[in-house]
Protein backbone atom coordinates (compact mmCIF):
# COMPACT_ATOMS: atom_id res chain seq x y z
CA UNK A 1 0.00 0.00 0.00
CA UNK A 2 1.39 3.34 -1.05
CA UNK A 3 0.89 6.14 1.43
CA UNK A 4 0.68 9.65 0.00
CA UNK A 5 1.83 12.41 2.27
CA UNK A 6 -0.70 15.01 3.25
CA UNK A 7 -0.09 18.35 1.55
CA UNK A 8 1.62 20.91 3.72
CA UNK A 9 -0.07 24.15 4.71
CA UNK A 10 1.98 25.94 2.04
CA UNK A 11 0.83 23.52 -0.68
CA UNK A 12 -2.79 23.82 0.41
CA UNK A 13 -2.55 27.62 0.29
CA UNK A 14 -0.98 27.46 -3.17
CA UNK A 15 -3.75 25.09 -4.30
CA UNK A 16 -6.38 27.47 -2.96
CA UNK A 17 -4.78 30.40 -4.79
CA UNK A 18 -4.78 28.44 -8.06
CA UNK A 19 -8.44 27.54 -7.50
CA UNK A 20 -9.30 31.20 -6.94
CA UNK A 21 -7.59 32.37 -10.15
CA UNK A 22 -10.63 31.66 -12.38
CA UNK A 23 -12.83 33.54 -9.90
CA UNK A 24 -10.39 36.45 -9.95
CA UNK A 25 -10.47 36.57 -13.77
CA UNK A 26 -14.26 36.67 -13.71
CA UNK A 27 -14.28 39.35 -10.99
CA UNK A 28 -11.75 41.62 -12.74
CA UNK A 29 -13.61 41.45 -16.07
CA UNK A 30 -16.93 42.09 -14.34
CA UNK A 31 -15.51 45.01 -12.35
CA UNK A 32 -13.89 46.58 -15.43
CA UNK A 33 -17.07 46.15 -17.46
CA UNK A 34 -19.10 47.89 -14.78
CA UNK A 35 -16.55 50.61 -13.95
CA UNK A 36 -15.58 51.96 -17.35
CA UNK A 37 -17.68 54.18 -19.59
CA UNK A 38 -18.99 52.29 -22.62
CA UNK A 39 -17.86 53.55 -26.03
CA UNK A 40 -20.87 52.71 -28.19
CA UNK A 41 -19.22 54.00 -31.36
CA UNK A 42 -16.28 51.57 -31.01
CA UNK A 43 -15.38 49.86 -34.30
CA UNK A 44 -14.72 46.15 -34.85
CA UNK A 45 -12.38 45.64 -37.79
CA UNK A 46 -13.62 48.95 -39.22
CA UNK A 47 -17.29 48.04 -38.78
CA UNK A 48 -19.65 50.10 -36.63
CA UNK A 49 -23.20 49.83 -35.39
CA UNK A 50 -25.31 47.13 -37.02
CA UNK A 51 -22.41 46.13 -39.28
CA UNK A 52 -20.25 45.47 -36.21
CA UNK A 53 -23.09 43.47 -34.64
CA UNK A 54 -23.40 41.39 -37.81
CA UNK A 55 -19.65 40.74 -37.84
CA UNK A 56 -19.73 39.77 -34.16
CA UNK A 57 -22.64 37.43 -34.86
CA UNK A 58 -20.68 35.78 -37.68
CA UNK A 59 -17.53 35.47 -35.58
CA UNK A 60 -19.59 34.19 -32.66
CA UNK A 61 -21.18 31.55 -34.87
CA UNK A 62 -17.71 30.45 -36.02
CA UNK A 63 -16.67 30.32 -32.34
CA UNK A 64 -19.68 28.12 -31.56
CA UNK A 65 -18.66 25.82 -34.43
CA UNK A 66 -15.13 25.53 -33.05
CA UNK A 67 -16.50 24.81 -29.57
CA UNK A 68 -18.62 21.97 -30.97
CA UNK A 69 -15.58 20.59 -32.81
CA UNK A 70 -13.76 20.74 -29.46
CA UNK A 71 -16.49 18.65 -27.84
CA UNK A 72 -16.39 15.99 -30.57
CA UNK A 73 -12.59 15.79 -30.47
CA UNK A 74 -12.61 15.52 -26.66
CA UNK A 75 -15.20 12.75 -26.76
CA UNK A 76 -13.10 10.94 -29.37
CA UNK A 77 -9.86 11.37 -27.39
CA UNK A 78 -11.43 9.88 -24.27
CA UNK A 79 -13.17 7.01 -26.10
CA UNK A 80 -16.71 8.26 -25.49
CA UNK A 81 -17.98 7.86 -29.08
CA UNK A 82 -19.46 4.37 -29.58
CA UNK A 83 -18.08 2.24 -32.43
CA UNK A 84 -15.35 4.75 -33.21
CA UNK A 85 -11.77 3.50 -32.85
CA UNK A 86 -9.44 5.11 -30.33
CA UNK A 87 -8.12 8.50 -31.33
CA UNK A 88 -4.61 8.73 -32.69
CA UNK A 89 -2.15 11.43 -31.54
CA UNK A 90 -3.11 13.88 -34.33
CA UNK A 91 -6.58 14.16 -32.76
CA UNK A 92 -5.03 15.50 -29.57
CA UNK A 93 -3.07 18.05 -31.63
CA UNK A 94 -6.23 19.00 -33.54
CA UNK A 95 -8.05 19.48 -30.23
CA UNK A 96 -5.33 21.83 -29.00
CA UNK A 97 -5.22 23.77 -32.28
CA UNK A 98 -8.99 24.24 -32.47
CA UNK A 99 -8.96 25.32 -28.82
CA UNK A 100 -6.29 27.88 -29.55
CA UNK A 101 -8.20 29.07 -32.63
CA UNK A 102 -11.40 29.39 -30.57
CA UNK A 103 -9.62 31.35 -27.85
CA UNK A 104 -7.99 33.71 -30.36
CA UNK A 105 -11.29 34.17 -32.22
CA UNK A 106 -13.03 35.06 -28.96
CA UNK A 107 -10.64 37.88 -28.11
CA UNK A 108 -11.74 40.54 -30.65
CA UNK A 109 -15.39 39.73 -29.93
CA UNK A 110 -14.86 40.06 -26.18
CA UNK A 111 -12.77 43.19 -26.52
CA UNK A 112 -15.47 44.81 -28.65
CA UNK A 113 -18.22 43.85 -26.22
CA UNK A 114 -16.32 44.89 -23.12
CA UNK A 115 -15.13 48.25 -24.46
CA UNK A 116 -18.21 49.19 -26.48
CA UNK A 117 -20.89 48.04 -24.03
CA UNK A 118 -19.23 47.02 -20.77
CA UNK A 119 -21.14 44.81 -18.36
CA UNK A 120 -24.80 45.76 -18.56
CA UNK A 121 -27.48 44.41 -16.27
CA UNK A 122 -30.40 46.36 -17.75
CA UNK A 123 -32.32 43.40 -19.21
CA UNK A 124 -32.32 39.64 -18.85
CA UNK A 125 -30.57 39.17 -22.19
CA UNK A 126 -27.81 41.72 -21.61
CA UNK A 127 -27.24 40.60 -18.01
CA UNK A 128 -27.01 36.94 -19.04
CA UNK A 129 -24.70 37.84 -21.92
CA UNK A 130 -22.47 40.05 -19.76
CA UNK A 131 -22.13 37.53 -16.95
CA UNK A 132 -21.54 34.67 -19.40
CA UNK A 133 -18.85 36.71 -21.15
CA UNK A 134 -16.95 37.23 -17.91
CA UNK A 135 -17.55 33.60 -16.93
CA UNK A 136 -16.12 32.38 -20.26
CA UNK A 137 -12.63 33.62 -19.45
CA UNK A 138 -12.79 32.36 -15.88
CA UNK A 139 -13.84 28.97 -17.25
CA UNK A 140 -11.01 29.09 -19.77
CA UNK A 141 -8.47 29.68 -16.99
CA UNK A 142 -10.06 26.86 -14.97
CA UNK A 143 -9.80 24.44 -17.90
CA UNK A 144 -6.15 25.31 -18.51
CA UNK A 145 -5.39 24.79 -14.82
CA UNK A 146 -7.23 21.45 -14.75
CA UNK A 147 -5.36 20.24 -17.84
CA UNK A 148 -2.02 21.17 -16.25
CA UNK A 149 -2.67 19.58 -12.83
CA UNK A 150 -2.76 15.81 -13.18
CA UNK A 151 -3.69 15.11 -9.54
CA UNK A 152 -7.26 16.37 -9.82
CA UNK A 153 -10.19 13.94 -9.93
CA UNK A 154 -11.19 12.51 -13.32
CA UNK A 155 -14.45 14.46 -13.42
CA UNK A 156 -12.70 17.86 -13.19
CA UNK A 157 -11.66 18.06 -16.85
CA UNK A 158 -15.08 17.28 -18.36
CA UNK A 159 -16.72 19.71 -15.93
CA UNK A 160 -14.26 22.50 -16.80
CA UNK A 161 -14.55 21.82 -20.53
CA UNK A 162 -18.34 21.55 -20.31
CA UNK A 163 -18.57 24.87 -18.44
CA UNK A 164 -16.49 26.50 -21.15
CA UNK A 165 -18.67 25.14 -23.96
CA UNK A 166 -21.85 26.08 -22.08
CA UNK A 167 -20.57 29.64 -21.75
CA UNK A 168 -19.96 29.78 -25.52
CA UNK A 169 -23.49 28.47 -26.19
CA UNK A 170 -25.07 31.03 -23.84
CA UNK A 171 -23.04 33.85 -25.39
CA UNK A 172 -23.98 32.75 -28.90
CA UNK A 173 -27.68 32.46 -28.03
CA UNK A 174 -27.87 35.82 -26.25
CA UNK A 175 -26.01 37.75 -28.96
CA UNK A 176 -25.41 36.05 -32.33
CA UNK A 177 -28.70 34.14 -32.43
CA UNK A 178 -30.55 37.14 -30.99
CA UNK A 179 -29.15 39.41 -33.73
CA UNK A 180 -29.57 36.92 -36.58
CA UNK A 181 -33.13 36.16 -35.40
CA UNK A 182 -34.21 39.80 -35.78
CA UNK A 183 -33.26 41.07 -32.31
CA UNK A 184 -35.27 38.40 -30.54
CA UNK A 185 -34.65 35.01 -29.03
CA UNK A 186 -37.18 32.71 -27.40
CA UNK A 187 -37.06 32.98 -23.63
CA UNK A 188 -35.26 36.32 -23.53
Amino acid sequence: MVHRAEPSGRHRLLGLLWALLPVAVFAVLFWYGRAHTPQYDRALFGQRGTDAMRLKAQLGTALLGLALVQVVLALWMYGRIPRVPAARPPVRAAHRLTGLAAFLLSLPIAQQCLVAYGVQLTSTRTALHSVAGCFLYGAFVAKVLVVRHRRLPGWALPVAGGALVCAVVVLWYTAAFWFLHGFSAPGL
